[in-house]
């Protein structure tokens, strides 16, 4: 029987365990800035809506409620500058990542075809064409990729790990070329809206997809905007064909987004305060951290959006990681991302106020 798990990468996070035990071993305790994930408490108005649908004894439905599919596309209207979107081009996913990793799958590719994503990118990419079997090649800009065999193509913006905010032409373009090919077009907006020097635009916009939804897919998580990661709430939007057939499939593999996670996700999209406000504290840490940096002798690349700062010593990610670790400091290795980013880290923003002044402590 073929082992599925020997199609995958080594886990990369398995890799940092040494520098974490390093890190933790500091007087003062680790400032963990590796992994993106949120420490801020979920909103109440939020934490409310999961409570008064905690009596759920029935199956939700894997196209969502009614009122959720509301939300989703008013939000992709008001946010997004979407126009015309109706429940057709809408669905509910658990978590951003499981979509990313079983795309390939669900839309029926195989080998011989190819998956395209950024040279730089997301480690999921890479595994959700392994699990299908199909092929991947990375691209710098997508419109130079050989179109033959290329099934998916996904954009990134703002980037994880650089924080690199694609421009409107630039996604203009690409959705135009993949059209031209038949190539369906995946957009991982999940940062969106975390612009810092620059304002993202989805793909979703008519300046962008020209009115159409065809051939054009976007991904959003509910995780950093709002904190719920842990609830894995999360939503694609775009071409209502494509997500007619994701939604059959996934109604028989049982991905359902839980009945209380969609009443919570209602309540996230409706209220703006919340986003304003964590905003406003991933911004108070990026300049405390981004000042730090610059100090103690790196340079800052790309980083004008998203939950991340790339930065440089001009030397081997490792050596980076292994110097920060001495100081207590844990960060991500920049070759966890693809090759390009051997001499880079990426430094998160989700630490707490307390410990992100300890970084800044250490680093002065």
């Amino acid at each position: 029987m073929s082992v599925v798990s020997d199609r995958l990468p080594t886990f990369p996070w398995d890799k940092l365990e040494p520098y974490k035990a390093t890190a933790a071993a500091h007087p003062d305790g680790i400032v963990d800035l590796s992994v993106g994930t949120p420490v801020d408490p979920v909103p109440e108005v939020i934490q409310k809506a999961l409570v008064a649908a905690a009596d759920s004894p029935g199956y939700p439905t894997v196209w969502g409620t009614p009122e959720l599919r509301d939300a989703l596309t008013g939000w992709c209207e008001r946010r997004l500058g979407a126009r015309g979107v109706t429940h057709r081009n809408v669905l509910p996913i658990v978590g951003s990542k499981e979509l990313v990793a079983w795309l390939p799958t669900q839309l029926g590719l195989g080998p011989g075809d190819r998956v395209a994503y950024p040279r730089l990118a997301y480690p999921t990419y890479e595994v959700g064409a392994r699990l299908a079997r199909a092929d991947h090649v990375t691209y710098d800009d997508p419109t130079e990729l050989d179109p033959a065999g290329l099934k998916l193509l996904w954009l990134n913006s703002p980037s994880n790990p650089t924080g690199r905010v694609l421009s409107k032409d630039e996604l203009t373009r690409a959705v135009a070329w993949a059209r031209e090919h038949g190539v369906l077009v995946a957009s991982d907006e999940c940062y969106l809206e975390l612009g810092w020097e620059a304002d993202p635009t989805s793909v979703l916009h008519p300046d962008v997809c020209g009115g159409s939804y065809d051939g054009v897919v976007a991904v959003h998580s509910l995780s950093k905007r709002s904190n719920l990661a842990g609830y894995r709430a999360a939503f694609l939007a775009g071409d209502a064909a494509v997500l007619g057939e994701l939604l059959q499939i996934r109604k028989h593999g049982g991905m359902m987004t839980s009945a209380p996670t969609q009443a919570a996700v209602v309540a996230a999209l409706g209220d703006d305060a919340h986003v304003r406000e964590q905003r406003e504290r991933y911004a108070a840490r990026r300049a405390v951290l981004r000042e730090a940096l610059v100090g103690h002798g790196f340079r800052i690349e790309h980083s004008e959006a998203s939950l991340y700062l790339w930065a440089t010593r001009d030397e081997s990610c490792w050596d980076t990681v292994a110097h920060l670790a001495t100081l207590g400091i844990l960060v991500a290795p920049g070759d966890f991302y693809g090759e390009a980013g051997r001499d880079f880290v990426r430094v998160a923003l989700t630490a707490t106020d307390e410990r992100v002044r300890a970084a800044a402590t250490r680093l002065n």
